[in-house]
């Protein structure tokens, strides 16, 4: 061939090469931005989705960043991912005060044209920007369907999340994967509890508890999480999948001989049959643990395809074993030897895998970690290869009042690390949290000189669909490298919330920041539920009556009768608890009149909620039954949805502690008025046996919401002013 024409043909190729590549870079962009649109045609409408445009650049770059800007009433955005532009278009909704888009619904404010609005350019200082904890899939999303799934996933974009944690399918791949090994069906079914509580089996807390749940259970997990990862993935969202940690049905042992597994003891009061095992990754188990590992990452990928971030925690909130008489330098080498097993288990499974941890326990066991042991734990695995979760930021600094785990562990001895806080316990609902804290810590650690290698921002709570204030400050910190001012944010806030910001809005919110907002509770509870920890303090009972005195000034704003409704129902419940402490000092009629008193004001901070979208027990209990195909299935994935919210378990009880409509008045009141008539009649009351008939029957006869309830939550906080 003349070398003129060689020529000719290579020019020719790279030209075409060239073009292959424009268009499918040209291809790429229009499905980034399809999705962002179908994104806001979901969440507000099609006409205002397809009003906006969108272009794309940078898609290369891992951080996410976007532009916008107005020009003659059309909205132009730019970023390099759909999230980045689901973000661009929330910012700048919030910077024109067009209105907000929650959980409890929507307040917007959009006219024909778009909002003139400064020109702005965004690049978040983080390449991850991380949503929920393990436990989240118990205490609010395990009865999802893909229509709630779908309305999250939208939410998440919107607010600029690019990665969560999925638990769900786990089991249903551990199943085969336990099938493989010979473990028997009778084992395995043993071994998985109901629905709401299998977070705490993958983290080896429990087995066996509520379950086991129907065959088809699983199946529909599969279904369900292929489609939200297979929208993750149209979105460029990053997933965490939980991995095998090593907790096993103690059967393996019998199909193993050689195998040696340990009891673990997460809560003492369960019955050791509903306590786990764990099959140490040590040298002796080594070969049993890496090749399980490496089967369930396989299984999982053959099912859902490809991946990069695996969950496995061995010892979250449980006491590393050690051997009798080991010395320190001896348990320091065994951690080394248990996280290379787990790693490898991993890697095996796919060698691009990164073995992701909780940080949790770090904190929470803070006596039993030092930097060194951290350290030993992570000695054999790649930096690139291992992900921290920073998760309890909050606790260290408010709570518990240590050094932060990042400062503590020296940037957690150089592996990667996402920065973030834990603002809720079990899905409690009454409002809490520093807002300083969230508004001001994460710079310290951005501007750290040793924070090692920081990838991400982000928020695990427990349960969600609360506070929603807290979350939209921490998704809003997640996309800047500077403090937020608080006052200058909370103006912009409550106008985009409620429509305005008079001048009683500003006061209720200046009590708020002395009072719920500025304290952070591990767990808020009313005294009629447990401990009563939600904070009472004169600054909070004076804001509720501000705020409910701007009915006239927002009355247009959904989002401001929810919080209505939501604060009245928190001073309601307070002011109850101070009538059943006042009975307490009181005898006879005096003493049955002012308990009466406060189950009246129980009763109706009940009716109060169940005007709210989400505080209410029916909706719960429903997203359960609708995973029933019978009245049988129905029935008891009813009973596991109370249960985990009330009774839980031995020890456990009252942990989530929702101040829901139609819980407050079939549970928490009857609970209370049969404890002090049995007192009264000298007889014990038998709580166990109560409760248990309670999850299993429920909430027989349901109250009725009020017809105008932001009225009449004016009318109960007047009729029932806080005295103490």
């Amino acid at each position: 061939m003349p070398k003129l024409f060689q020529n000719i043909v290579l020019v020719f190729c790279s030209f075409m090469l060239h073009v292959n590549f424009i268009i499918a870079q040209s291809h790429s962009s229009k499905k980034i931005i399809e999705q962002a649109k179908e994104v806001i045609a979901r969440t507000i409408n099609e006409r205002t989705a397809n009003s906006i445009h969108f272009s794309i650049e940078n898609t290369e770059n891992k951080i996410g960043e976007f532009s916008y800007h107005v020009k003659n009433g059309q909205l132009y955005i730019e970023g390099n991912s759909s999230v980045a532009l689901c973000r661009g278009f929330y910012d700048y909704l919030k910077s024109s005060q067009q209105g907000m888009i929650t959980w409890s619904g929507s307040n917007l404010n959009l006219s024909g044209k778009w909002n003139a609005v400064a020109d702005k350019k965004v690049a978040s200082p983080y390449e991850y920007h991380y949503y929920m904890n393990v436990v989240t899939h118990g205490y609010s999303t395990p009865y999802w369907g893909w229509n709630r799934w779908q309305k999250e996933l939208d939410w998440m974009a919107l607010h600029g999340i690019n990665m969560l944690v999925i638990n769900d399918a786990y089991e249903a791949i551990m199943i085969r994967v336990f099938k493989k090994l010979g473990i028997s069906n009778e084992a395995i079914q043993d071994f998985f509890p109901g629905p709401a509580f299998q977070p705490w089996n993958r983290m080896g807390n429990i087995t066996g508890w509520d379950g086991p749940p129907p065959a088809s259970w699983y199946k529909k997990q599969i279904a369900l999480t292929r489609q939200v990862l297979d929208r993750m993935r149209q979105m460029q969202m990053t997933p965490i999948i939980q991995a095998f940690a090593g907790f096993v049905p103690n059967e393996i042992t019998k199909v193993y001989p050689n195998a040696k597994i340990t009891p673990l003891i997460w809560n003492s009061n369960f019955p050791m049959k509903d306590r786990c095992s764990i099959l140490l990754p040590n040298k002796s188990n080594a070969t049993l643990f890496i090749r399980i590992g490496k089967m369930f990452v396989q299984e999982w990928e053959k099912e859902f395809g490809k991946e990069t971030f695996f969950l496995a925690d061995s010892f979250n909130e449980m006491h590393v074993p050690r051997e009798k008489d080991e010395t320190e330098e001896q348990f320091q080498q065994q951690l080394a030897e248990y996280g290379d097993v787990v790693y490898q288990s991993i890697k095996q499974g796919d060698k691009e895998a990164v073995w992701t941890m909780q940080g949790w326990t770090f904190g929470y066991q803070h006596a039993d970690w030092s930097p060194i042991r951290l350290n030993a734990l992570v000695s054999k695995t790649p930096d690139n290869k291992v992900l921290f979760l920073d998760l309890a930021n909050d606790y260290n600094l408010d709570w518990w009042h240590i050094v932060p785990s990042w400062k503590y562990f020296k940037g957690f001895s150089n592996k990667m690390w996402i920065y973030s806080f834990i603002p809720n316990m079990g899905g409690k609902t009454p409002w809490n949290g520093i807002l300083k804290t969230y508004a001001e810590a994460p710079i310290t650690a951005l501007q750290y000189k040793n924070k090692g290698h920081l990838v991400g921002f982000g928020f695990a709570p427990e349960g969600i669909e609360n506070n929603e204030l807290v979350y939209e400050l921490l998704s809003d910190m997640g996309w800047r490298d500077t403090k937020i001012d608080l006052d200058k944010w909370l103006k912009n806030y409550c106008i985009n919330r409620y429509g305005a910001y008079p001048e009683k809005m500003q006061m209720a919110y200046r009590n708020f920041l002395k009072s719920c907002y500025g304290t952070f509770t591990d767990h808020p509870r009313f005294a009629y539920q447990s401990n009563a920890t939600v904070n009472k303090s004169p600054q909070f009972f004076a804001g509720v009556q501000q705020f409910l005195d701007c009915a006239n000034d927002c009355k247009n704003s959904i989002l401001y009768k929810n919080d209505a409704i939501e604060l009245s129902a928190q001073y309601l419940s307070l002011v109850a608890d101070s009538l059943v402490k006042s009975a307490l000092q009181l005898n006879g009629v005096e003493k049955e009149n002012q308990l009466k008193r406060a189950y009246a004001v129980l009763a109706n901070t009940d009716r109060l909620l169940l005007s709210h979208p989400n505080d209410r027990l029916d909706r719960w209990v429903n997203f359960a039954k609708a995973f029933g195909d019978n009245k049988t299935e129905k029935q008891y994935y009813a009973q596991d949805a109370r249960r985990i919210i009330t009774s839980w378990g031995p020890g456990v009880g009252d942990y989530a502690a929702k101040m829901w409509g139609g819980l407050v008045n079939s549970y928490y009141l009857p609970r209370l008025k049969n404890n002090f008539d049995a007192q009264a009649n000298h007889s014990k009351f038998d709580l166990q046996k109560w409760e248990e008939n309670w999850v299993q029957n429920g909430d027989e006869k349901p109250q009725q919401p009020f017809a105008n309830p932001l009225m009449e939550a004016q009318n109960l906080v007047k009729e029932n002013v806080w005295k103490n």
